[in-house]
């Protein structure tokens, strides 16, 4: 964790100052990561930012989330924010050279579906995409959404996607207890969950996963596009 003013740079890419005006928390090791220490897995520590008095946490899907998530931070002088980026090889995406103001508590839909809507929280967006290729070819459009941000959930985005489709999948890198459950929390409390909607939560299983490379834990965990592209067969609303 760090509280700024600091400079924050990816290798060989940009250096943004944080203003010395409200603490930016950022644990870096969201998720499971590259194989260097066993100790620094970072499956728990999206409940922990949860448990934070602060915006955020944030969710860091690739590259170009960083660059917006940092600037975004750097400009939020009304309290402390959080964010989370997994730590190793990037997906590839083009980065910009300017980061983009992001109004904080707001997702976005990546790629409009119907019918199974998977809402991605974090570094798992990539895989979220290829599971939704892998659902297209069997007959079904999925809509992909990047939530962002954890807290504050937006209400906007996952009531759209609970009332326009017949499943719901949240993915997360996390363990049990974190972003998935809020989504479950706010779907319970505002009645979308008493219709004809079912959904799902994808997080690491509630146990230890040994050490190795990202592909080979999160194959363990169930959690890779294959993965999650036989989750929603095993709902009894698409079974027709």
């Amino acid at each position: 964790m760090f509280q700024s003013p600091l400079k924050i740079r990816p290798p060989g890419q940009f250096s943004i100052p944080i203003p010395p005006r409200a603490p930016a928390i950022e644990p870096n090791r969201a998720g499971n990561h590259d194989a260097d220490r066993a100790p620094n897995n970072g499956a728990e520590r999206q409940q922990k930012t949860e448990a934070v008095n602060a915006q955020g946490p944030d969710g860091i899907a690739d590259e170009a989330e960083l660059v917006h998530m940092i600037t975004t931070a750097a400009a939020h002088d009304t309290g402390p924010i959080a964010f989370r980026y997994p730590r190793g090889t990037g997906t590839g995406v083009s980065i910009p050279q300017e980061g983009e103001l992001l109004q904080i508590g707001k997702g976005r839909i990546v790629r409009p579906g119907a019918e199974i809507a998977l809402l991605s929280f974090g570094g798992h967006l990539a895989e979220a995409l290829k599971a939704a290729d892998l659902i297209s070819a069997q007959g079904v459009d999925a809509t992909v959404a990047d939530a962002r941000f954890a807290k504050p959930l937006d209400h906007a985005l996952i009531s759209k996607l609970a009332k326009t489709h017949k499943v719901l999948i949240t993915i997360e890198q996390g363990a049990q207890g974190g972003f998935g459950a809020m989504v479950l929390h706010y779907l319970a409390d505002t009645g979308l969950l008493d219709g004809p909607l079912a959904v799902r939560s994808m997080t690491l299983p509630d146990r230890f996963i040994d050490q190795a490379a990202p592909d080979a834990m999160y194959a363990d965990a169930g959690l890779t596009a294959t993965d999650i592209a036989a989750s929603f067969r095993r709902s009894p609303l698409l079974t027709d």
